[in-house]
């Protein structure tokens, strides 16, 4: 009885994981697999366009490291290391994405390549998609020079300066980061795990400089997207914690010298009409008397 107990009290919560693990499975489904076969075909084989020029660079430079000069220009172009300075090694990252890296196969990475920059480009679009390509990338490059700094120490944190001289090329950053990118802002654990499970266990197995920089990459796609779609409560939080001016008297124009008036005459009395006029003297007055008649005279 006992048994059965514990069987009838774990079957609910079994059931309750089950239809979890299907509703999440189904939605990164649709998520990650749907939702940019819907785009590919509204759009077709235009909307995988940086999956192609990435695939097609990542061949062309490997074709080319193949002959002794070709592989000198490439190391130009595209070969990064610590030990160079900042403004060179910044020059050269955009092309060290196409430049394989030495400890890494072409040919199997290249796959995850072309998936990871066409799910990308269908769902986030070209611009945002190079730009987390290339912010992740450069975020590995930048902290993975600052630990060679610090140097060996600081509770494992640190890098010998051998690591400086180790060539840093590959898109292998920029295929985490944008795997990493899409597994947060879709919600889908099971891609995340993969992606990022498996770079903390790298780092592990082969204490490398790639391993830092992959880390490095997940853990700055993962803040990259916590913040997707909050740029206007950035905007806003931004704004309220600047500080404020109390608001002052507003400024008057200057007003231009008016001119000196002219006096003014005194006002005129109006004569009303109860005013009477004194009647003019007569030129021969009378003292009293009649006026004559003709007969008198």
């Amino acid at each position: 009885m006992t048994a059965e107990r514990h069987l009838d009290r774990l079957r609910p919560a079994a059931a309750r994981l089950a239809r979890f693990t299907g509703r999440t499975l189904r939605g990164e489904w649709h998520a990650i697999v749907v939702d940019p076969v819907r785009q590919l075909v509204r759009r077709g084989l235009s909307g995988l366009l940086l999956a192609f020029v990435a695939a097609f660079g990542v061949i062309f430079f490997h074709d080319i490291a193949q002959h002794p000069t070709g592989a000198i220009w490439v190391t130009r172009l595209g070969g990064v290391k610590a030990d160079l300075p900042l403004w060179l090694s910044l020059l050269r990252t955009p092309v060290s994405l196409y430049v394989p890296a030495l400890d890494l196969p072409v040919w199997a990475g290249i796959t995850q390549l072309f998936l990871a920059f066409a799910l990308a480009e269908l769902t986030l679009g070209r611009s945002r998609t190079l730009a987390i390509a290339y912010a992740t990338t450069l975020a590995g490059t930048l902290v993975a020079r600052l630990m060679i700094a610090i140097g060996p120490g600081w509770s494992g944190l640190g890098l010998p300066a051998a690591c400086g001289q180790v060539l840093d090329t590959g898109p292998s950053a920029a295929v985490v980061g944008l795997f990493t990118y899409l597994s947060v802002i879709r919600r889908a654990p099971v891609v995340f795990t993969l992606t990022g499970g498996s770079m903390v266990w790298e780092s592990i197995a082969v204490p490398n400089l790639a391993g830092r920089e992959h880390l490095i990459a997940v853990g700055s796609a993962v803040v990259l997207g916590l913040l997707h779609g909050r740029r206007a409560r950035l905007r806003a939080l931004g704004r309220s914690l600047l500080p404020t001016r109390a608001p002052g008297p507003a400024p008057t124009a200057p007003t231009a010298p008016t001119a000196p008036t002219a006096p003014t005459a005194s006002p005129v009395l109006p004569v009303t009409a109860s005013a009477t006029v004194p009647a003019p003297a007569s030129p021969h007055p009378t003292s009293g008397r009649a006026p004559m008649t003709s007969l008198e005279r």
